[in-house]
């Protein structure tokens, strides 16, 4: 059983809060502690799926890395986030890695647990799909901004999605997002130097401030105003 801190971010996650208390029950008595170390894989693409998983403390980026080294960044999952579900839905195998950023603890729901709750109650497959679908709303969205919005307001719409966990938050509870201005390109698909020169005129509008690896967030209503075009 998670203990107080980690249930305080599991009953802030939208997904985890809106299930029966039967379902949460399960998922807490079946699921285990990982603990993990920077760079640690939670699995690769091309693996066959062993479950899903949240994040409860630190950071994984879902991405693939190709055989050159090149990598592509989809998400940044922080507490508290639940990835893993795709291969479970379409019986495929990974579809992109999972490492992580920094040390972290993630909570693993193994696919024989999975398996089980599911022969017992055919309808948590509504809840999978609520996982999945939140996702592909999310992939949409930024699809949608790549061909609407400057990059000023792509970059504040992502920092805003980080923030809110793509969703998974009822609450934003953490203003500080851990990663590189690499990895914010990759996320963007631009230069590093173009996410440096926005970032720098957001610091200056009071909307964040940037240390080494991390972006602290200031003024979350002046960066919705931003990523939404508002005055």
């Amino acid at each position: 059983m998670p203990d107080q801190q980690y249930l305080t971010h599991l009953h802030n996650n939208f997904w985890f809060n809106q299930l029966s208390p039967m379902y949460q029950q399960f998922i807490l008595q079946h699921a285990q502690y990982q603990s993990c170390q920077k760079d640690q894989r939670i699995f690769l693409s091309g693996d066959p799926f062993d479950g899903i998983y949240a994040v409860l403390e630190g950071a994984v980026r879902l991405g693939h890395i190709d055989i050159q080294g090149k990598e592509a960044i989809a998400a940044i999952a922080e507490p508290i986030m639940w990835f893993g579900e795709i291969s479970l839905v379409d019986r495929q195998p990974r579809s992109h890695d999972a490492i992580t950023l920094q040390k972290s603890t993630v909570l693993h729901l193994p696919s024989v647990s999975i398996q089980q709750l599911l022969e017992q109650h055919p309808q948590f497959w509504f809840h999978i799909a609520q996982l999945t679908s939140q996702k592909l709303r999310y992939a949409f969205l930024e699809l949608i901004s790549i061909q609407t919005q400057n990059i000023s307001q792509r970059l504040a719409q992502r920092l805003l999605f980080i923030l809110n966990g793509y969703g998974n938050h009822i609450a934003i509870e953490q203003h500080s997002i851990h990663l590189s201005q690499e990895q914010l390109a990759q996320l963007l698909v631009c230069s590093r130097q173009t996410v440096n020169q926005e970032l720098q005129e957001l610091e200056k509008r009071g909307v964040l401030k940037v240390t080494f690896r991390r972006i602290e967030i200031l003024d979350i209503g002046l960066l919705h105003r931003i990523a939404h075009a508002l005055p």
